[in-house]
């Protein structure tokens, strides 16, 4: 069973000098995972997230657009093992109605993942490998964005802003932009 991801934060690691903590977390559970990457590689997620335009393209973005070019979709991305302290993803990349599954590193499966607007999803046996609970109330917490309406999640969006909960309107404003691009939410 996939579990969906959002970014809900990307910050220099408190324990590994010169790298960078990407917390993932599970929409339902509320359950996080954590992935030390590299500068670059932060740099790559952080650019498109802060909606910045470097003067010329990055890796990712030239990738992306090759994919566009090729009038293929990125459907989503899945973080699907972790073995000896290393997670690894797939993107699922569709090409005239046939699915492809594409081997990757999570940092950049996710960089696609933020700058095709696709959703980032895990395995459930990652899920219980190396999730972890932010905090004691949210572990009862049920419900996901997907269970709003279009308008019940724009009402939300104003409510958190107003709350100045910046990181929280980040993940329901990317549920909003999947729901009304048609992506799986």
């Amino acid at each position: 069973m996939l579990h969906e991801l959002w970014i809900v934060a990307l910050s220099e690691s408190q324990s590994v000098p010169n790298r960078y903590a990407l917390i993932l977390e599970d929409t339902v559970s509320k359950r996080r995972i954590p992935l030390i990457i590299g500068v670059a590689e932060a740099q790559a997620i952080a650019i498109p997230m802060e909606k910045m335009t470097p003067g010329r393209p990055q890796t990712h973005d030239l990738l992306a657009t090759v994919i566009r070019q090729l009038d293929a979709t990125v459907k989503h991305v899945v973080i699907n093992r972790f073995e000896q302290g290393v997670f690894f993803a797939s993107v699922f990349l569709e090409k005239s109605a046939v699915l492809m599954e594409i081997d990757a590193r999570p940092s950049d499966a996710i960089a696609l993942a933020v700058r095709m607007g696709c959703s980032i999803f895990a395995e459930e046996a990652i899920i219980e490998q190396s999730a972890y609970y932010f905090d004691e109330k949210t572990r009862d917490k049920k419900g996901s964005y997907a269970e709003y309406t279009l308008d019940e999640l724009e009402e939300l969006l104003k409510k958190i802003i107003a709350k100045e909960d910046y990181e929280s309107a980040v993940r329901v404003r990317e549920a909003i932009e999947r729901r009304k691009a048609g992506g799986m939410s």
